[in-house]
């Protein structure tokens, strides 16, 4: 059963929605191509980018024609899949994750790129947030500040907890750790950082996590990482390592705990951006946008073999809470 704690309704407005003319006219001509690299899967269970589009009013056949890449996880697939869209010099391509963007940005600097990504600045696609600058233009998730909030919320969900273990991706970069070791200094709890760069490594990770008997662990955000959330999850509870995640549905498919953007907030918001860009909008004059609402998600059928206690307070805080 899932105890929905605060709703919200996102309100799409005539501005961000695909207009009825313009639908008109790119039908009576030729339909722009839109290019979109995703690390998941195209069988992903997650929110995805196919139903952004529909949300804010832009349609598949209609409106756009879509050329559709996934690495399926294996992001060393990702470069050849970037090579191969920007040969089809699509209108727009959105791309999912540091990784992509990088891909992308190797094989084009005139194709514009819709992007999602933990840190567009930080990781050195864009020159600021209201001036963009280039190609590059999109969604920026605040991982360095999340990644930190999300050591403090663990911390309140394990409160003994002083050894907490960090699953990395290092193609995420370096520039949010000195935040989250700041952090935890002044939680009072030690880190170890364990890197992860796809499935090859992930046991080993864990595996060392246990040896330095690690008292939970901190899920960082990375494409990679998310797209390894079912073993990661699976190894976690067997471990019984409490760990808390980026995104909403990690908790809902049995993870403890996770707090970050709502991933449909952050799909939208794509969306929004890609059509400003189709009607004409300079992606190097187009603000980055951040998202504004976040959720957390506690999952007390995972806690309950754990023998953990959620604080009341934390439970009282949380958008779901799953039974």
């Amino acid at each position: 059963m899932i105890l929905r704690r605060r709703e919200f309704i996102t309100l799409i407005g005539g501005a961000t929605a695909w207009p009825l003319a313009a639908r008109a006219q790119q039908n009576a001509t030729k339909l722009p191509k839109v290019g979109v690299l995703e690390p998941y899967s195209a069988t992903d269970p997650g929110y995805r980018v196919a139903q952004a589009f529909h949300d804010v009013g832009i349609e598949e056949g209609r409106d756009i024609l879509v050329e559709w890449r996934y690495a399926e996880g294996h992001i060393e697939r990702i470069p050849a899949l970037a090579a191969d869209l920007a040969g089809l010099k699509p209108d727009a391509i959105v791309a999912i994750g540091d990784v992509a963007i990088r891909a992308l940005r190797a094989e084009t600097v005139t194709i514009p790129i819709i992007a999602g990504t933990d840190d567009l600045v930080g990781e050195g696609h864009a020159a600021s947030l209201s001036h963009p600058g280039g190609n590059v233009t999109g969604i920026s998730i605040l991982a360095s500040e999340l990644n930190s909030k999300r050591l403090e919320v663990l911390k309140e969900a394990v409160p003994s907890a002083f050894r907490i273990a960090i699953l990395w991706d290092p193609a995420t970069g370096r520039f949010h750790l000195p935040t989250l070791r700041s952090v935890a200094q002044a939680l009072g709890v030690e880190l170890q950082l364990h890197e992860v760069t796809g499935h090859e490594n992930l046991t080993k990770a864990l595996d060392a996590a246990q040896a330095w008997r690690a008292e939970a662990m901190n899920v960082l955000a990375s494409p990679t990482l998310h797209a390894l959330r079912k073993p990661i999850i699976e190894q976690a509870v067997a471990l019984r390592l409490p760990a808390i995640y980026q995104w909403g549905e990690s908790a809902r498919e049995g993870g403890l705990l996770s707090y970050g953007p709502f991933r449909t907030d952050v799909y939208r918001g794509i969306a929004r951006q890609l059509a400003r860009v189709l009607k004409g909008a300079n992606p190097a004059e187009l603000p980055v946008e951040q998202p504004t609402r976040f959720e957390l998600v506690i999952n007390m059928k995972t806690a309950k073999p754990l023998g953990l206690a959620i604080p009341p307070l934390l439970l009282a805080r949380a958008d779901e809470v799953i039974e």
